[in-house]
């Protein structure tokens, strides 16, 4: 199953992808793409596939190579971006999320005090 859709948001014409990209599905979102003029800016969001063939590759260096610049909000989504050299939106080193309430400051080692062992 496959589905992209155009969608025109504050940041500029996006074509999200879902399901597995492959023969004639990476056909019909070329197409899709290409019904007018390719827009300006376009982000492909890769982020909600599940798996690309060899056809699905092509196209989405093909997208690559009229300017579009791709989200991948996923391991697998990153890995094909890496893997076939697709430009990322945001491309820059992030830090790590904090979790339970932590201000990154802290360090939990720096929490624990040392027990003090009966020999």
């Amino acid at each position: 199953m496959f589905r992209a859709e155009i969608r025109w948001l504050a940041n500029g014409p996006t074509l999200k992808m879902e399901g597995t990209l492959v023969n004639d599905w990476a056909e019909e979102a070329r197409l899709l793409v290409t019904k007018e003029v390719v827009p300006q800016g376009l982000i492909v969001d890769l982020s909600d596939l599940s798996y690309v063939d060899s056809m699905g590759e092509q196209l989405l260096k093909w997208l690559a190579s009229v300017g579009a610049e791709f989200v991948a909000g996923n391991v697998y989504a990153a890995c094909i971006c890496e893997r076939l050299g697709l430009p990322r939106l945001g491309n820059r080193p992030t830090r790590r999320r904090q979790r339970h309430g932590r201000t990154g400051e802290e360090n939990s080692a720096t929490q624990l005090k040392p027990i003090q062992g009966t020999a």
